[in-house]
């Protein structure tokens, strides 16, 4: 069993962040933090945790731009200016712990309910995404998508003065960037709807925002859908097309993973990967993104082991490896692959009980057998 993997655990830079190796724990709702999307000391406490445990960088769970793009009950807000002194404290406690802490920012357009955003979700079409999304959405103005636009980059500008290290765009999941890309969701017939370029500005316009607002030398990641698993979704192809865009750009890294929740049973998270077939289950799709971009690509979803972590990243399918379920069932799962003599695998399971934690506010896993 290979121990030590040389480009596992090397030191790497995300425009000149430096991260200490190449292990990504992928954002995660917590539902930690208060009503308003104020965070909590028991969030930094959990972030702290996973500073402690040794992985190279720590991306948030979502945190919403504008109170309509709030998606769960209790997800970060980075939607006010009076946050600043929480966003502080959360910050702090990473970096004192050694750790590095990306915000993810994103919008739930129509994948929310008006309980939680304050009224008719928004979304690019009056569309409900299959027979996922509760409520039908209203389309946005064009005058909406302009301020949702500038929302990002405050939101943006706030991860920064509250100490964030980096911030990542959601451009995954069925949210409202990917309901933009996507032809399942996005039936406008304006400069934003249609043509793979006119469904990709809105994204791309949000990345030049983002950029304006925190500099060329601020690192912006972006987690992208390599393929929506639906009728008439996002194609892989398309994702590709994508993805090379941004990195035109100069976006920092991309994240790829697959599927919404509307693909159900389509997409490979539902699906524990108790066989070696399951998984890893989007490598193939960012080994497409990797040949086709030239900035970092970081891979998500079922990746358990020592073993395939260490492959995946000695053979170069990918620069990162992310993990977030395996991360919620042992904090110090990366540390321990690192010390160990004889490292063994997470035994996370993919059962998703812990989402149901989140519900009642604590991130943990809540497997039968859990210590």
């Amino acid at each position: 069993m290979q121990t030590k993997p040389s480009l596992l655990f090397e030191p790497t830079r995300i425009q000149g962040l430096k991260l200490n190796n190449r292990l990504v724990r992928s954002a995660t709702w917590e539902g930690m933090c208060a009503e308003d999307g104020r965070p909590t000391p028991a969030l930094g406490e959990l972030y702290r945790t996973l500073a402690e445990g040794g992985v190279g960088l720590i991306v948030s769970g979502f945190a919403f731009v504008a109170a309509e793009g709030r998606p769960l009950p209790g997800a970060l807000g980075l939607h006010r200016d009076d946050f600043t002194s929480e966003l502080r404290a959360l910050t702090t406690a990473v970096h004192r712990a050694g750790g590095v802490l990306c915000a993810q920012l994103g919008h739930a357009g129509g994948q929310t309910r008006a309980n939680l955003c304050g009224g008719t979700p928004l979304a690019p079409s009056a569309v409900a995404a299959a027979q996922y999304q509760p409520e039908t959405p209203r389309e946005m103005s064009g005058a909406e998508i302009q301020r949702t636009i500038s929302a990002f980059a405050d939101a943006a500008r706030r991860a920064r003065e509250g100490g964030f290290d980096a911030v990542q765009l959601h451009a995954a999941h069925g949210y409202l960037i990917n309901q933009f890309l996507s032809p399942h969701t996005n039936r406008r017939d304006d400069d934003y709807g249609g043509s793979l370029e006119n469904r990709s500005r809105f994204l791309l316009d949000i990345y030049r925002a983002v950029r304006a607002a925190l500099g060329d030398d601020y690192p912006i990641l972006v987690k992208l859908t390599g393929a929506d698993h639906l009728p008439e979704g996002l194609s892989e192809q398309d994702a590709l097309r994508i993805a090379q865009a941004l990195d035109a750009l100069g976006v920092d890294a991309i994240e790829v993973s697959s599927g919404t929740p509307a693909s159900g049973e389509q997409t490979p998270l539902r699906r524990p990967p108790d066989e070696a077939d399951k998984q890893a289950y989007n490598l193939a799709l960012a080994r497409a993104v990797k040949a086709a971009v030239g900035c970092p690509v970081m891979v998500v979803g079922g990746i358990r082991c020592l073993e395939s972590a260490a492959a995946i990243i000695d053979e170069r399918q990918a620069d990162y490896v992310s993990l977030s379920r395996p991360l919620i069932r042992e904090p110090g799962l990366v540390r321990r692959w690192r010390d160990d003599a004889q490292p063994f695998a997470s035994d996370c399971t993919s059962c998703n009980r812990c989402f149901k934690a989140a519900l009642k506010g604590r991130l943990e896993c809540l497997k039968v057998d859990a210590s």
